[in-house]
């Protein structure tokens, strides 16, 4: 799929059908994620692929509960490895740098995921205590974005957008 229509494509998927999510389909996802920017090169991403139904329960109630996290086939959790942020960066890297090296991977394993022909959500309101029990996360890693994914239930119009002039100015 084209670069412009996947992003034209994109729309938040909160309802999935039947059918897994391949490994093989995963795994590109994980790939493209890890190609995207980093401050310093550092990439202090880690990735936690969730597939187990008791963990998915445990990161929906994390999320106040909605049901297409357990619906979703596979559930991606982008965190931080803090430690690595803060690396020549210090408290930027660690308040700042990780939040952006992860947001562009997030965005990069949505894209990927409408070329492969899924649908996913960003999820990022969720207790992040919560998360990290259920994900048994050691200190110093701090989960970031949830990313439900799976084949949407239904076909969603994407949401309006304002034309990009509205938010512009040149200088």
């Amino acid at each position: 799929m084209d670069l412009y229509d996947a992003i034209n494509n994109r729309v938040s998927v909160r309802a999935f059908g039947p059918g897994e999510v391949p490994e093989a389909i995963v795994k590109k996802l994980l790939e493209a994620a890890v190609r995207a920017p980093t401050a310093g090169n550092l990439q202090p991403w880690r990735f936690y692929v969730v597939r187990d139904p008791g963990v998915k329960r445990k990161l929906a109630g994390a999320a106040g509960g909605p049901s297409f996290m357990e619906q979703a086939p596979v559930v991606i959790v982008v965190t931080v490895d803090l430690d690595v942020a803060a690396h020549g960066y210090g408290s930027r890297g660690e308040t700042l740098f990780a939040i952006q090296d992860t947001a562009a991977a997030v965005e990069n394993i949505l894209l990927s995921v409408v070329a492969e022909g899924f649908g996913a959500c960003w999820v990022g309101a969720f207790d992040e205590e919560a998360a990290s029990r259920a994900l048994g996360l050691p200190p110093g890693i701090r989960p970031v974005a949830m990313v439900p994914i799976g084949r949407p239930a239904s076909v969603r119009d994407r949401t309006r957008r304002e034309p990009f002039e509205k938010y512009t100015e040149y200088v």
